[in-house]
Order: C-alpha cells, then sequence, then structure tokens
C-alpha cells in the first residue's frame, strides 16, 4: 500500500496557510513510470458555508474531480460511489474519525467548503488533505479570489495538489490552441486545460493553421491564407487586430519559436521546393538553413535553442532529421516507416514526438534524441497526428479521428489514459499547448 507522507510548502495561494503536517517527506511520482499505480482519492462534496448556493460548491467540486481525473496521478473516488454513511458526512473530518474513511477505499481524502460574499462576489476555498494509511491530517489551505475567476482557482488548488505529490506543479493553468473547421475555413480556437473556455481567436473566415505559442504566452503567431497567399500572421491575445510577419510568394508556414523568444523557424519556398529558414519574431532577416533536393517542413526547437528538428524527404520518403541553427550537423533520425513528419521536441530535450504511418494509418510516436528507443503510443483505428508536449513534458496532445471526425486528445507521455479534450462535434486538428500562466 501506497505510503504518502507530503511535506508542508510555503503557500502561494492568496489567503492563510494553515499546517497539519508540519514534517513530513515528499514522496515524487512519475505518471509515465511504466510501475505507476493511480493513486485512490477521495473526493467527498464539498460544503456550501452560509448563504453560498449549494450549486456552487458542487461547480467546484466537478471542475476539481475533472482536473484530478485528467492529471492521470489519480483514481478519483467520487461522493456518488461512497458507502451510504459516508455519503452523509460534510465539512473537514475529526481527526478521530479518520478511520472510518478507509472503508472508501481510498489512500487520500480531499474535503473542502465554499463560501461566497454575495455583496462583493468574493468566494473563499478551503480544502484540506489526509493521509488515510498513516490516520493523519497532510495540509489546509485556503484560496480566495473574485467569482468570475472560480475556474481559476480551483485549478490552482489542483494544481498545488499534484505538486505535493510531484515537486512539480500541474498543468490545469494552461491553455491549447488549435484549428476547427468553420464552415468552408478554418480558425483558430483556445481551450483550457480541461476543455473548458473555448474561445475564438481569428474570425476572418479564411484558412488559418499551425498555431504555436510564444515562450511568454502572450502571442500566438499562425499561418493564414487571408490575402490568398499563405503568410505568417501573428495575433496579441490582449488586444485587438493582426500582424502580418512574414509574406514571401509561396509557403510562410509552420513556425516554431525559439526558447527565448527572439526567433521563429518557419517553412519558407525556394525555387519550387519548401526550406527551413530562420526570422526575427518581427519577420525579419530569413536565413536559410536548409538547401538539399528533398522539401523540408515541419520544424521544431530544441529546449536548449541549439538544434532544429524538422521532416524531410531528401531520401525519397518524409523522415525526421536533425540539424543546428545554423545548418550545419546534419542527421537523420527515423529510420522505421516510409512517412514520418511533424517532429515536437519535448520540454525535457531527451525525446521528440513525430506522426508516423503504418498500415495506411497515422500514430503518434516518440524517439530518443540519439534515435534510440522508439515507442508506439497510439493504437486506435483512424488517424492520430500533429504531437505537442505539456510544458512539464508529461503529457501530449494530438488530433485524432477515432471516433469520426477530428478531434484533440491528451494523453500521459507513455501513451496512457488517451482522453478527448474537447466535446464538439469535430473538426479539430494542429494542437499547441501554452507555457504556464
Amino acid at each position: 500500500m501506497l505510503r504518502l507522507l507530503l511535506s508542508i510548502l510555503i503557500c502561494t495561494f492568496v489567503g492563510i496557510f494553515t499546517p497539519m503536517n508540519p514534517v513530513g517527506a515528499r514522496v515524487y511520482l512519475d505518471i509515465n513510470a511504466p510501475s505507476f499505480v493511480q493513486i485512490p482519492i477521495v473526493l467527498p462534496k464539498w460544503k456550501s458555508i452560509g448563504k453560498t448556493p449549494p450549486t456552487l460548491s458542487m461547480k467546484v467540486y466537478e471542475i476539481l474531480s475533472n482536473d484530478l481525473h485528467l492529471s492521470g496521478f489519480f483514481k478519483v473516488i467520487d461522493h456518488s460511489k461512497l458507502p451510504p454513511l459516508l455519503k452523509e458526512k460534510e465539512g473537514i473530518p475529526d481527526p478521530l474519525l479518520i478511520g472510518e474513511w478507509l472503508h472508501s477505499g481510498g489512500e487520500i481524502l480531499m474535503v473542502g467548503d465554499v463560501s461566497l460574499d454575495i455583496d462583493t462576489l468574493q468566494v473563499i476555498l478551503r480544502y484540506h488533505l489526509v493521509d488515510l494509511i498513516e490516520q493523519k491530517r497532510l495540509i489546509g489551505k485556503q484560496i480566495e479570489g473574485h467569482l468570475q475567476n472560480l475556474r481559476y482557482l480551483v485549478h490552482r488548488i489542483s494544481d498545488e495538489v499534484i505538486f505535493q505529490l510531484t515537486g512539480e506543479h500541474g498543468m490545469n493553468n494552461t491553455k491549447l490552441a488549435y484549428v476547427m473547421r468553420q464552415g468552408e475555413g478554418k480558425e483558430i480556437f483556445i481551450a483550457d486545460f480541461d476543455g473548458a473556455n473555448i474561445k475564438q481567436i481569428t474570425k476572418n473566415q479564411s484558412i488559418n493553421l499551425s498555431p504555436a505559442w510564444s515562450p511568454d504566452g502572450k502571442k500566438i503567431i499562425f499561418t493564414s491564407y487571408l490575402k490568398r497567399n499563405p503568410d505568417l500572421y501573428m495575433i496579441e491575445l490582449h488586444r485587438e487586430g493582426l500582424h502580418r510577419l512574414s509574406f514571401q510568394p509561396g509557403l510562410n508556414a509552420a513556425p516554431s519559436w525559439s526558447p527565448d523568444g527572439k526567433k521563429l523557424a518557419i517553412m519558407l519556398s525556394r525555387e519550387g521546393k519548401s526550406e527551413i529558414a530562420i526570422i526575427d519574431s518581427n519577420g525579419t532577416n530569413p536565413k536559410y538553413l536548409t538547401r538539399g533536393h528533398g522539401n523540408e517542413s515541419s520544424p521544431s526547437w530544441s529546449p536548449d535553442g541549439q538544434w532544429i528538428a524538422f521532416c524531410s524527404d531528401r531520401s525519397g520518403s518524409p523522415q525526421i532529421y536533425i540539424m543546428d541553427t545554423e545548418g550545419s550537423n546534419l542527421r537523420r533520425l527515423t529510420y522505421e516507416g516510409n512517412y514520418n513528419t511533424t517532429p515536437s521536441w519535448s520540454p525535457k530535450g531527451d525525446r521528440i514526438a513525430f506522426c508516423g504511418r503504418i498500415g495506411g494509418e497515422f500514430h503518434i510516436f516518440t524517439i530518443g534524441v540519439d534515435g534510440s528507443g522508439l515507442r508506439k503510443l497510439t493504437s486506435n483505428s483512424g488517424n492520430n497526428e500533429a504531437p505537442c508536449w505539456s510544458p512539464d513534458g508529461r503529457y501530449i496532445a494530438f488530433s485524432s479521428t477515432r471516433t469520426g471526425s477530428s478531434k484533440i486528445y491528451i494523453m500521459n507521455a507513455n501513451g496512457s489514459n488517451q482522453r478527448p479534450l474537447t466535446s464538439s462535434k469535430g473538426g479539430e486538428s494542429s494542437p499547441t499547448w501554452s507555457p504556464r500562466f
């Protein structure tokens, strides 16, 4: 049975920090380890304090439960699955009665309450974690903010719980940008990590493709046919309007930001072929890195800013290659399969995800940067394409047609826990992950 001794950390939330276990040893867990087993966590209904509407506490519960499930760390035991006597318990459990919760089947208990000031719409969220195996409380915290930021506040609680177990904050306050078909065109949308708060970013009724977040999370660069040529545009998320960055005749596509945000690796047309080039982030000073006989596409910058992975058909079929940012020290990475494309470099720098064709269908793979350790992550029917990594390297987002129309999915980096991100009718593709906000 897993023993969880969680250390008390300095409170990063606005509010009160109530230590429950001042001396504890953090247990680091890796959801991508072969031996990893999800932690059963009991999640009773949250209590509404005073005049707080019960619907608000239920909303908090639903967001929190979904966050913990999506993280891949937890097997959530919800309140509807509890034994009859435990279903009725609310609020912080008496330490003398913690043993009763052992019958819930969980190892960790998380309880909380919600208080809303009707006049100011300020909401206060209190929660406690309890180790049911050691039969003691672990931590208790409080966070507060405006009601309109409720999802953000709950996401921060979820991230803190994950931090207690892994030493790294979760991804609940990140976003994904992606392409969605709209009538005859394609537009750029963004959504929270859990698929909520969907927002349409472009509304130009054109074809918009290949979004890419800036390292500071304030801008998105993408390719658009707004002026009938595939040009590169930038949109600042907190300002109105578009800025056209690169508009050479032919392709200006597939942008990838350098880690410092000063450069972009992109596809540019030259002499009837597509090449990999680097430009300044304002669209100036193009510098071609490739000059081969094939077509080059889909550049992806390494996290240390020293290398670029890309796709090339110079060997006769599309394969993944790596070169430095001067276009030198070129080497081929993939040799298995006759169609490998759209590489995405992991934030830890050790692996590259890509899309490869097997038996007429596309699947997501990862491979070490030295060409070793090839792993196939998807096995469903349909096409699985366009992988991208979460900022912590724990998750991969991708598009899949496994249920018909293309939708955005996420999975653990080892291929486990694959689940759809959105519940739309489909037509979604090209996901890209934001940095942490």
